[in-house]
């Protein structure tokens, strides 16, 4: 009961203890000396009791605690009589570890702000009656209402409305998203300007936005490699520095001095600077839509010299069109339509819902599902529908199922894939009956980004992809990359990501989360890109990015490279301080008062260099790439 006390009031204790010192400074200019020494002891012990619980409770731990380091040194001070330096010392330690608290409450602001963006209430409909409720209460399927200047409480899917949604919170883009019917919309966001109304598909710790709070959380909580070894470090230097201050005693006599190097060598500084990096550094790519999980990624991300992409959604947009259908054989385009459409809806690939997204925009009835269906990875799909047996996807695929591609069916193919479009071929009952067109575009922030990651250390970029050869060298010409390999499977691509680590390269893998999962998972550190981010990427990628745009690649592997770098600043600025005050004390120009003084101020000091990393690269990461690409 009274630990608990005396930590709910700690910060009172500092101060009162600030105020007898004051106190003891007056009385000591109005002569009554004997007066001032009661009130410096009365301070001792009032501002050192929180300081001796935590050396007790550390002793308990069998741990040496900075804390026990003090307790020693304050009780030596009180033996032989120096009532100033203890009530100083303690006053000292209890107000550094008071600004050290604000300050590292200022290095997880970004998540504290993450957290209070949580929204607390929704307006849902049920059973003809609109109700504000808990967010907890909200349930799958609950229909929920957002207007102008509301959050968006939970994930779903617009069912009626349209608005304009700031989606800072998940994305880290301060830039507005229209948002309209069908589309997916996240909780934590919020509504600028419109109405909608969602239906609840993901609540309570299933959202986007609760999942990112609790990877933040977890990633600043974990160590890096520095972190670790600075731990150890510590627990072999704390007892190493008592045993060093017994040996100053014997050699000296000057029980003084010891007291003083015991104070002056307490590793504060070295033990908080490495984690304040970190946690600051994590902190700032949460604000900016990019999940980094934990130190060790960070430092290894810093070390990247290879980047490996997919094509599709991570080099372009990811959201293709179909530029042409060729039907041959006699087949009528519509019809070849609807019968590839309604196979395709088996299939969450990309291409096959782009054919899908076209049938329904032309109106096509798609009533019919497959009688049978396989989805042969990498390739495409094997469907029986409506008495014809189809099969969908690249000349992998036809050449397995044994289907003969005509010169003429053949050459049309080459020369759309080299105006940059992926050839998806049709066959109808063990004949080609079509060739479906589908072209994507660069992202605009692709030239840009790559850019900026050469400059700032990566020497090899290389593009994998399942696409065809053409369309990927067209791609690969136009960003400038190192490699391109085409027509892959699923496990060409992580063998190849195996050869890369092999030859001495520390890589990093990016893809969409879902199809690269086993590249990602094999790579140095894996990347998933995806608005919103998926259930895939977020659990298996090392660095997720929110908002989907390769500037935030760029962004996260420049903080990387700063956090380390900062975190080395930390770890030399504190040694040098230590060494510079052990060399003061032996030559006896740094006493038990201004060793404690100096020594909070470059604990002090670490936190405020950290703290830097809050605001890093701020304008940059805002800058819009207007560069005009062509078609991909």
């Amino acid at each position: 009961m009274f630990i608990q006390w005396v930590n709910k009031y700690k910060k009172q204790i500092t101060f009162l203890s600030g105020a007898l010192l004051i106190l003891a400074l007056i009385v000591n200019i109005a002569g009554y000396y004997d007066i001032r020494q009661t009130i410096l002891i009365i301070t001792t012990v009032i501002a050192g009791v929180p300081i001796f619980i935590k050396a007790f409770q550390a002793l308990r731990m069998k741990a040496f605690s900075i804390e026990l380091l003090v307790t020693i040194a304050v009780i030596g001070a009180l033996f032989i009589g120096e009532y100033v330096e203890s009530a100083v010392v303690t006053f000292l330690f209890l107000f550094g570890d008071y600004l050290e608290v604000r300050t590292l409450q200022k290095t997880r602001s970004s998540l504290k702000e993450l957290v209070d963006m949580a929204p607390q209430e929704a307006t849902v409909a049920r059973d003809g009656n609109t109700l504000t409720i808990p967010v907890e209460e909200v349930v799958e399927g609950d229909r929920v209402i957002i207007r102008s200047g509301g959050k968006v409480p939970v994930d779903g899917s617009i069912v009626t409305g349209q608005a304009s949604l700031n989606e800072a919170a998940v994305t880290g883009e301060s830039v507005p998203a229209t948002k309209k019917q069908e589309d997916n919309v996240f909780s934590g966001t919020i509504v600028d300007n419109g109405y909608i109304e969602i239906v609840a598909e993901k609540v309570g710790d299933d959202t986007t936005f609760a999942k990112i709070i609790e990877l933040v959380e977890e990633a600043q909580e974990s160590k890096s490699k520095t972190e670790k070894f600075l731990d150890k470090f510590a627990n072999f230097y704390t007892p190493a520095v008592v045993v060093l201050s017994v040996l100053v005693y014997l050699l000296t006599r000057d029980l003084h001095l010891a007291i003083t190097f015991l104070v002056v060598a307490c590793p504060g500084a070295l033990v908080i600077g490495a984690p304040v990096s970190n946690v600051a550094g994590i902190g700032n790519g949460a604000k900016n839509g990019v999940l980094v999980k934990g130190g060790e990624v960070m430092d290894k991300f810093s070390k990247v010299d290879t980047l490996v992409f997919d094509k599709t959604g991570t080099l372009t947009k990811g959201k293709p069109e179909i530029t042409d259908i060729k039907t041959f054989n006699g087949q009528e385009e519509n019809k070849l339509l609807q019968l590839v459409a309604q196979a395709e809806t088996i299939s969450e690939h990309h291409l096959g819902q782009t054919i899908v997204k076209e049938a329904k925009t032309r109106n096509i009835a798609l009533d019919q599902e497959p009688e049978k269906s396989e989805v042969i990875k990498g390739n495409g799909i094997r469907v029986t529908l409506a008495g014809h047996v189809l099969a969908i996807g690249n000349r992998k695929l036809m050449k397995a199922e044994a289907i003969e591609i005509p010169k003429d069916v053949a050459d049309y193919a080459v020369e759309r894939e080299k105006a940059g479009n992926t050839a998806i071929f049709a066959s109808v009952d063990g004949k080609v009956s079509g060739i479906f067109s589908i072209a994507d575009q660069i992202r605009e922030d692709a030239p840009k980004a790559l850019a900026q990651m050469r400059k700032n250390g990566i020497k090899k970029i290389v593009m994998l992809t399942g696409d065809n050869k053409h369309t990927a060298e067209l791609v690969a010409n136009q960003l400038g990359l190192d490699e391109f390999h085409a027509e892959l499977l699923p496990e060409d691509k992580v063998e190849f990501v195996k050869q890369l680590k092999e030859s001495g390269h520390v890589v990093a893998m990016a893809g969409d989360g879902i199809n690269d999962a086993p590249a990602i998972a094999t790579a140095d550190i894996g990347l998933a890109m995806g608005e919103g981010g998926t259930d895939v990427s977020m659990e298996t990628a090392d660095v997720v990015l929110m908002a989907d745009k390769l500037m935030q690649f760029s962004h996260a592997y420049s903080l990387s490279k700063a956090t380390i770098r900062n975190m080395k600043q930390n770890t030399f600025l504190s040694v040098g301080i230590v060494f510079v005050l052990l060399a003061g004390v032996l030559a006896g120009s740094v006493h038990l008062a201004s060793g404690m003084f100096i020594h909070e101020a470059s604990v002090l000091l670490v936190i405020l260099n950290a703290m830097r990393l809050i605001r890093f690269n701020r304008k940059d990461r805002r800058e819009e790439s207007h560069v005009e690409v062509a078609p991909a």
